[in-house]
C-alpha cells in the first residue's frame, strides 16, 4: 500500500531504471520484456486509513513486469505481521472486534500499440493501454477500475504512468453505491533515479497520485465524500538486493470517507518506512 507504486495507489506499474525507451514491436513483441518481484518489511506511522488504523508493522509482496502487450503491477499487503499489541490492527483477546488481515492491488493494462502492431504515440505520449485495476480487503471493500492509459515522457521524472478510469463499486462497507458504476480516478506513477554512486547503488524518488472523483451515488450520506487524495512521495536507497525507503504520504478523505466522520482521522500526513529484498 505504499506505492501504487503503482498503481498505477502503483494504480498503474512502476518504471524500472532503463525502461523509459519508447516501446517498439516492430520486429519482436517480446523484446522488451522484464520482470520484478520484491518483499517488504513496512512501518506505517499515522497513516490515515478509515477507522483509525494509523501505526502498524506489516508485510508486503510487490511485482511487476512487463510480457509482450502486458503491462502489469500488483502487491499484497498482510498486516500486523508481528502479531503486535502495539498494533492498530491487532485484534485483542477476548474481545469481537476485527480488522482486514489483506489488501490486495491488482493492475494489469493492456497495450493498445501492442495489440494492434502499430505506433499509436504522439507527443510526449509514448505508449497507449487498456487499464484494469482491482483493489481487495478481506472484510468490506472490492473495487474495479477501467480505462485508458499511457506512458508519458515527462522533463526530468522521465516516463511516468498515467491512468484515467471508471470505477465499479462491488463492496464498499455496505455503502449504497454497491453493484453500481460510481466515480472515476486519476493516477500518475513514477520512479526516477536522481543520484547514482560509483559503487552502482542509487538513489530514487518514487511516488504516485490518485485522485478520485464525481463518487456521486452516495453524497447524501454525511460520512462520505465525492472525492479523495492520495499523494506518495518516498526517498529510496537502492543497492542490487535490497533498497531501503522513506515515504511522505498525504492523504484528503481517505478512501471517500469524510475527515472527523464516523472512519476517523482521513486526511492529513503519514509515513512509511520500508526495508525491501530484490528478487
Amino acid at each position: 500500500m505504499n506505492r501504487t507504486l503503482a498503481a498505477f495507489s502503483i494504480s498503474a506499474a512502476l518504471t524500472l531504471p532503463g525502461t523509459s525507451v519508447a516501446v517498439d514491436y516492430s520486429d519482436d513483441i517480446h523484446k522488451n520484456d522484464y520482470k520484478w518481484f520484491t518483499l517488504n518489511l513496512m512501518q506505517s506511522i499515522n497513516n490515515r486509513i478509515p477507522f483509525g488504523f494509523q501505526d502498524d508493522t506489516y508485510f508486503e509482496m510487490e511485482f511487476g513486469g512487463r510480457s509482450g502487450w502486458l503491462d502489469l503491477y500488483g502487491y499484497l499487503d498482510v498486516f500486523d505481521i508481528l502479531n503486535s499489541s502495539q498494533s492498530d490492527r491487532n485484534k485483542p483477546e477476548g474481545t469481537d472486534d476485527f480488522a482486514d488481515n489483506f489488501f490486495l492491488k491488482f493492475a494489469p493494462r493492456f497495450s493498445l500499440d501492442g495489440i494492434s502492431g502499430k505506433d499509436l504515440s504522439f507527443g510526449p505520449v509514448m505508449e497507449l493501454y487498456i487499464s484494469t485495476l482491482t483493489n481487495v480487503g478481506d472484510n468490506a471493500l472490492f473495487e474495479h477500475y477501467i480505462g485508458l492509459g499511457s506512458d508519458v515522457q515527462v522533463p526530468w521524472f522521465g516516463k511516468m504512468g498515467l491512468n484515467t478510469y471508471a470505477r465499479y463499486v462491488r463492496e464498499n462497507f455496505g455503502a449504497d453505491n454497491e453493484g453500481e458504476w460510481d466515480g472515476y480516478m486519476i493516477s500518475t506513477n513514477w520512479f526516477k533515479p536522481w543520484l547514482t554512486l560509483s559503487s552502482g547503488d542509487f538513489v530514487t524518488y518514487q511516488g504516485y497520485l490518485d485522485y478520485k472523483f464525481g463518487a456521486s451515488k452516495i453524497s447524501d450520506d454525511i460520512n462520505r465524500t465525492t472525492t479523495a487524495v492520495e499523494w506518495f512521495n518516498g526517498i529510496y536507497y537502492h543497492t542490487p538486493q535490497w533498497a531501503f525507503g522513506y515515504g511522505l504520504k498525504y492523504y484528503h478523505n481517505m478512501a471517500l470517507f469524510k475527515d472527523g466522520g464516523f472512519a476517523g482521522d482521513t486526511t492529513g500526513f503519514g509515513h512509511y518506512l520500508s526495508a525491501n529484498y530484490k528478487f
